[in-house]
């Protein structure tokens, strides 16, 4: 199958044809992860409603959950304003993190954060 043109047309892909995926918990809004799409995996996730990704290490696709069982059930995808970005609200089954953790965002990754008010 091929992304039909009226939302291929709206994609600015990278150079390597990608776009950043962000992931979010439907239930919370929690983001989750951050992956890749090109125009072919976007077409199979709106088709199945199962979130497929490009692995750029790999060199392949790869639908989220289908060896993990870690699935995401997509409810909704948004596209960003320029076109290079997507948003997935999803249903999450597990961690959604390849660490093991439920968000690739959980608080043991929070950056210190030093504003000018902190400085004096």
């Amino acid at each position: 199958m091929t992304l039909p043109s009226e939302i291929a047309e709206r994609l600015s892909l990278s150079e390597n044809g990608l776009v950043a995926a962000i992931a979010q918990e439907a239930g919370t809004g929690e983001v989750l992860m951050l992956a890749w799409m090109d125009a072919e995996a976007l077409d199979r996730t709106l088709r199945t409603g199962r979130a497929t990704y490009w692995s750029r290490s790999r060199g392949e696709y790869w639908v989220k959950g289908e060896t993990s069982g870690h699935v995401q059930m997509v409810r909704d995808v948004r596209l960003d304003c320029d076109g290079d970005a997507l948003l997935l609200t999803v249903d999450q089954t597990g961690p959604a993190c390849h660490t093991g953790t439920h968000s690739c965002f959980d608080a043991s990754r929070a950056l210190p954060l030093t504003t000018p008010d902190d400085q004096e």
